[in-house]
């Protein structure tokens, strides 16, 4: 089945207090978009890589493409929008076949081939897959001033990629916009259609933070001595 990644990395990261957005901060000498893309074409050499970037670095985007993936003719760069919501509209407009489709954070970039593989697998079988994993910290819900507690074996730690066969997606993202979508799972429940968690990876982390940068520091590095 022909596969499209859509990485997503349309906003500024203001969290990182960086004039430059995160996805093209450098991690060990490689900007933090190179290792995403890296699993992917890890993962299926035959996939289509969408790039949505924000619109004032879609040269930058370029560079990077050009410069650490010079053979890849399956790479495209889209611009972003104004919410995520919309950077995955404009990256599913690059979408021209049917096809499983990956959704992904373009900072989370220490995913694993394996990961990558294993969504898709779940994919095939449920129509999508949605990674996650549980909360290690105590929750608690706040209101009105008061908290109270939830089990937090209860609490699902939603991950990307997020991925769907492309009729699902496509579908879903011809809704209206609403503020509560916080990622693609939310979109596709939207157009009534259920969809199934899968386990994920507690090292896929997002960078959002500076501390971030240095825990992928870290990581990188013990995997790299394996």
């Amino acid at each position: 089945m022909k596969k499209y990644a859509v990485l997503v990395a349309g906003g500024n990261g203001t969290r990182m207090n960086s004039v430059i957005p995160k996805q093209f901060l450098l991690l060990q000498d490689k900007p933090v978009l190179f290792y995403t893309i890296a699993s992917f074409l890890e993962a299926f050499a035959d996939i289509k890589i969408i790039l949505v970037l924000p619109k004032d670095y879609l040269e930058t985007g370029q560079e990077i493409v050009q410069k650490y993936f010079p053979n890849h003719s399956n790479i495209f760069i889209a611009s972003g929008g104004e919410t995520r919501f919309h950077s995955v509209q404009n990256g599913l407009k690059l979408v021209a076949d049917t096809s499983m489709v990956f959704i992904h954070d373009a900072v989370r970039c220490l995913v694993t081939p394996n990961l990558i593989k294993s969504s898709y697998e779940e994919a095939l079988k449920h129509g999508n897959a949605i990674p996650y994993v549980i909360s290690r910290d105590s929750v608690r819900i706040i209101d009105n001033n008061k908290s109270e507690i939830i089990e937090r074996n209860k609490i699902a730690l939603i991950q990307t990629p997020q991925v769907f066969f492309s009729n699902i997606i496509l579908t879903a993202f011809n809704i209206e916009y609403n503020p509560f979508f916080t990622d693609e799972a939310s979109v596709v429940e939207a157009s009534g259609v259920e969809v199934k968690l899968i386990p994920g990876e507690h090292t896929n982390i997002k960078i959002t933070n500076p501390v971030d940068l240095i825990v992928a520091d870290k990581l990188l590095s013990e995997r790299s001595v394996r």
